[in-house]
């Protein structure tokens, strides 16, 4: 990833990927969209003291967004709403009472919908080397490698977090799927 040219944080919250990723990777041009004005103002002041070059824009992951980032992207990454609703009464009270609920969870039947939603996007919006990268729910490890197969990604990795637990994975897009 150090030498990417062209990052793209999907569903950046307070930017601090997209922030982390602009330090760590000289030179590149990243951008980070959100849906929520209120993150993008804080992710904006961030970045300010940290990284001012990363460009910010409003945009819903669930829908195109990809006039709005355009051309292609050496890597996209994206910590979307995760957590089934169900799952609401484990969650920490310091995760509930900083995070906004949308920012969290997702319905209980469609836990998958921010992920499958950005992998059909990313899959044009990759440059032919690109990889895709997502911040998952410990529980969904499988689930997510068998959905980006589906949707025409291979050389899947899951990397565990610090706990040993499943916390993120990443994928190429195979170039016939494109």
């Amino acid at each position: 990833m150090p030498t990417a040219r062209r990052v793209l944080d999907v569903c950046t919250g307070s930017g601090c990927i997209a922030i982390a990723l602009a330090r760590r990777i000289t030179g590149a041009s990243v951008l980070a969209i959100d849906i929520s004005n209120e993150a993008l103002s804080i992710a904006h002041r961030n970045a300010l003291c940290y990284a001012p070059s990363v460009e910010f824009f409003e945009a819903d992951a669930l829908a195109d967004f990809s006039n709005i980032a355009g051309g292609e992207f050496d890597v996209i990454v994206s910590n979307p709403p995760y957590i089934p609703e169900t799952d609401k009464t484990l969650m920490r009270p310091n995760v509930m009472h900083y995070e906004p609920s949308i920012a969290l969870f997702v319905p209980d039947d469609d836990p998958l919908r921010f992920y499958r939603a950005i992998a059909r996007q990313a899959r044009t919006m990759l440059s032919p080397d690109g990889r895709l990268y997502f911040e998952i729910y410990e529980s969904l490890a499988e689930e997510m490698k068998r959905m980006l197969k589906s949707e025409g990604y291979g050389e899947i990795t899951v990397r565990k977090d610090f706990r040993g637990k499943p916390r993120m994975i990443c994928a190429k897009v195979n170039l016939i799927a494109r």
